[in-house]
């Protein structure tokens, strides 16, 4: 039985034990990653893409800025469509990563997203007292998404919530970007002899950042992957930086 969704803050929901099947604590980390990297993308190529290739851009991520940047360039129907299918599968992933990886999962999103403390807590206090109403007015946030799983939340209440939370910022965004067409040309036509210097300035700062992300966290993800057990357990060197392993006989 799931721990019910309504919490008194500061309380902890031990992860589940291993009652989930191998593959499937897998496939969750795989997609959380594949979305990740993909987001990361759709990010970093939107303000030279997202006026002629706006579907792509979508597909690859469905963030607020790309969402709004779209849409004097694409159709309703492939607005809704995108949108609602892209933001409701990182939503649903993030979820299960929360509820099957626990504080573990928290603490690395936390991590990625570059949290600070004083927010995180006050999200948790959120999630515990009216998770609901989170999900309404932010369906699109990794963390409050990692946050439901990791506290339990019943999965038909937050596929309904997150579900009712898309469908209004879809609809906010399109009339809002529909009422801010001519501002939304005039920066990406702005912008357009330079799209690409920023772009690289964009994958510059991204490569940076990733590449001190996985020196931290890509030994445990990886573990994961291959031996999963359902506990991201800290990486620890078999020897400390600048020393040589002692010989052995």
């Amino acid at each position: 039985m799931s721990a019910p969704d309504s919490l008194p803050a500061g309380s902890v929901v031990p992860v589940p034990g291993l009652v989930v099947a191998p593959s499937r604590r897998r496939l969750v980390l795989v997609a959380s990653a594949t979305l990740y990297v993909c987001g990361t993308i759709g990010s970093i190529i939107g303000p030279a893409m997202i006026d002629e290739h706006p579907r792509w851009v979508l597909l690859l991520g469905s963030r607020n800025r790309n969402l709004l940047g779209s849409v004097p360039y694409i159709d309703g129907v492939s607005f809704a469509l995108i949108g609602f299918c892209r933001v409701l599968l990182a939503g649903v992933v993030l979820f299960f990563l929360g509820r099957w990886y626990g504080t573990k999962a928290v603490e690395w999103t936390e991590g990625q997203v570059g949290e600070m403390p004083a927010f995180y807590r006050w999200t948790l206090r959120g999630i515990d007292r009216f998770g609901w109403l989170m999900l309404v007015v932010m369906p699109g946030s990794n963390l409050v998404c990692i946050l439901a799983g990791h506290r339990q939340m019943a999965v038909r209440r937050f596929l309904t919530f997150l579900c009712t939370g898309i469908v209004i910022k879809l609809t906010f965004l399109w009339v809002g970007g529909n009422l801010i067409e001519d501002q939304i040309k005039w920066f990406l036509e702005a912008i357009n002899s330079y799209q690409w210097y920023i772009v690289a300035a964009l994958f510059a700062i991204v490569m940076l950042q990733s590449a001190r992300q996985v020196r931290t966290a890509g030994p445990e993800i990886i573990d994961e992957i291959e031996t999963p057990d359902g506990i991201i357990e800290p990486h620890v060197p078999h020897h400390r930086p600048g020393v040589a392993p002692a010989d052995h006989d």
